[in-house]
């Protein structure tokens, strides 16, 4: 029966952490925990004994660190791995480097390292821990400085008034399918991209600075009254909306969550729509659920 169930293993160097989450996944007849590990280091020796579907990580422990496991991991035995995070800029710079060394999504701690409320974010770790489960895994995308003329991917093209957007929704695996897309398009490509990945607000600053360093077109947080220019790309703002104006510029909305998220897909997919219609590149990338659907069919 064990096998019919996702095999956890759960490791945090706090002990009332370990329960905490094995209290979670007892919930869910879905979840079996596998084992528990203090530390990176027995997280690596647990891993090969148990090979579990999946494995909770949190980010912050002793003897070795989350982002060291995660890398060790993905070099002995790649297996899906949800990283458990903090909320702070450092744990946001941090947690998006995990992704791009192979993690498949992250949930934050409600409020710090020792979290007494993690149930709050119960339903969102159960889902995550599924999804992740069922991931296909793949190599980390390569990382790479900011090309250039010489690369063939064309200047900047200084800010001209766009004429056409591409709009790409993402959200579980998303920043990684994002560093895929963004570093391999052009500096001087005739259209702004908008994107709204699922993601919690403070980490998508984050992200925009990091693909901003990897990419031919500028890439930023988008901030209300930014303008659509071509060779730019505008990530919405985490726990906000991202809204195209009539005007050629953007917004960003307080509006409530549309099935469930903030930034929604549907949203901006829509405002594409009205606003550019026909000139219009709607594309849907992963984990999304319902949000994206009748977007792309206005568009």
């Amino acid at each position: 029966m064990g096998r019919d169930r996702i095999r956890v293993l759960i490791v945090d160097d706090s002990a009332l952490m370990r329960r905490m989450i094995g209290d979670i996944l007892a919930s869910d007849p879905r979840f079996v925990v596998a084992g528990t590990a203090r530390d990176g280091r027995e997280a690596l020796q647990e891993v090969e004994r148990l090979r579990p579907d999946v494995v909770t990580l949190d980010i912050e422990m002793p003897v070795m660190d989350g982002l060291r496991a995660l890398e060790e991991i993905m070099a002995r035995r790649p297996t899906p791995v949800v990283m458990l995070s903090s909320r702070t800029r450092h744990g946001a710079a941090e947690t998006l480097r995990s992704l791009e060394l192979g993690a498949v999504d992250f949930v934050c701690k409600p409020s710090g390292a020792i979290s007494t409320d993690i149930d709050r974010v119960r339903d969102m770790l159960l889902t995550k821990l599924r999804l992740a489960a069922a991931a296909k895994l793949v190599p980390a995308p390569v990382r790479r400085d900011r090309p250039g003329t010489a690369a063939g991917l064309g200047p900047r093209p200084g800010g001209r008034p766009a004429e056409r957007v591409v709009v790409l929704g993402s959200s579980t695996g998303g920043p990684r399918a994002l560093d895929e897309i963004i570093q391999r398009l052009p500096g001087d490509l005739r259209a702004c991209v908008l994107v709204a990945q699922h993601m919690p607000a403070g980490f998508t600053a984050a992200m925009a600075e990091r693909l901003d360093r990897i990419s031919a077109l500028e890439v930023r947080e988008a901030r209300e009254g930014d303008s659509i220019v071509d060779g730019r790309a505008l990530i919405g703002p985490g726990s906000r909306h991202l809204v195209i104006r009539a005007k050629g510029t953007v917004r960003v909305a307080d509006e409530p969550p549309v099935w469930g998220v903030r930034p929604a897909a549907d949203v901006l997919l829509r405002s594409a729509a009205q606003v550019f219609g026909r000139k219009s590149v709607g594309v849907v990338l992963t984990g999304m659920g319902k949000d994206g659907a009748r977007g792309l069919r206005e568009l």
